[in-house]
């Protein structure tokens, strides 16, 4: 199995950055759709950002402009830079691995916590 494991969470000031880390335990992302999610507080979970194999991304627009998705496959890590950070944005993230074929895998990692407030 895909074992994911995020980290790079925190406090920070509205209006400052961080960058969130998934490290995969195997070179996935040839056959999966890799991409963060979200649970804020009394919300549901909610996609954040998902980037295909073939680089196509996509954002939710609450984030779009302030957050980039970015792999790196030799490092087989998955990466969430997020800037200008708001209050909402508080929520525990979640990295996720999706392979393209059916039942052949859907992987999540443990979640990191990430909470915005002065």
């Amino acid at each position: 199995q895909v074992q994911l494991v995020e980290s790079g969470g925190g406090l920070v000031q509205p209006g400052g950055s961080l960058k969130l880390s998934c490290a995969a335990s195997t070179n996935i992302f040839s056959l999966y759709t890799v991409g963060w999610y979200r649970r804020a507080p009394g919300k549901q979970r909610e996609l954040v950002a998902n980037a295909m194999s073939e680089g196509n991304t996509i954002y939710a627009d609450s984030v779009k402009g302030r957050f980039t998705i970015s792999r790196d496959n030799i490092k087989n890590t998955l990466y969430l830079q997020m800037n200008n950070l708001k209050p909402e944005d508080t929520a525990v993230y979640y990295c996720n691995a999706k392979h393209h074929l059916f039942g052949h895998g859907d992987y999540w990692g443990q979640g990191t916590q990430v909470t915005v407030s002065s």
